[in-house]
């Protein structure tokens, strides 16, 4: 009898951010991973910086794309990021 494996589930990670003024860095306020963040899930604290979690995530070997990315207001926004198996 053969083994059935089920299909792997994609894994998401939604994060809100916030700059104190206009121009400013944007850092991490909350994140939600739904599945595995590894090997970048450090970078996902609140009061990370964004970029540097972005820089892990959106590495070709990690495999993260954007798949929603809104600004909530001028210094607030939220990004979803999906991976797929």
């Amino acid at each position: 009898m053969a083994q059935v494996k089920a299909a792997r589930q994609p894994d998401f990670i939604l994060i809100t951010w916030r700059r104190v003024r206009p121009g400013a860095a944007r850092r991490i306020t909350a994140s939600r991973v739904i599945g595995n963040a590894s090997p970048c899930t450090f970078t996902l604290a609140p009061g990370r910086l964004l970029i540097n979690a972005f820089n892990c995530l959106l590495d070709a070997d990690i495999g993260f794309k954007v798949v929603f990315q809104k600004n909530t207001s001028s210094l607030t926004g939220v990004v979803l990021l999906q991976r797929n198996h």
